[in-house]
């Protein structure tokens, strides 16, 4: 099964991801209601579709690791949901879950994601 969050069921953006550990990660930054889907890895591509059919009229932002598996998915939703927007972290994180609060707060602040103030610099 699937993991969303919903923040609040009023939400219109969501936000795709790999795992539990991205996900809690964002949930620390993340100052407005989004729905966050757990991938869990690697999908094939009827369960993507059965994933993301319920929020094809929304705001979808993809954030996935930056190797192979993440690759993979990224594919898929560009075939499946052409208007989402790719949020990429920097390729020497490797990993969402391992990529600083700061980093994962400004590329989502660029991406015009309400974010709790972290005490940072977005314009460095």
């Amino acid at each position: 099964m699937h993991n969303v969050n919903s923040v609040n069921s009023d939400c219109k953006k969501v936000i795709i991801v790999e795992g539990k550990n991205d996900k809690n990660k964002l949930l620390e930054i993340l100052a407005e209601p989004v729905h966050i889907i757990c991938t869990y890895g690697t999908l094939g591509e009827e369960k993507i579709n059965d994933l993301l059919l319920p929020y094809e009229d929304e705001d979808v932002y993809v954030l996935v690791d930056a190797d192979e598996s993440g690759n993979k998915i990224r594919k898929w939703i560009k075939q499946m949901l052409p208007n989402a927007t790719h949020i990429y972290t920097r390729r020497m994180y490797g990993e969402v879950s391992s990529t600083p609060l700061e980093h994962l707060a400004k590329v989502l602040k660029d991406a015009h994601f309400e974010v709790h103030d972290l005490d940072i610099d977005y314009d460095s």
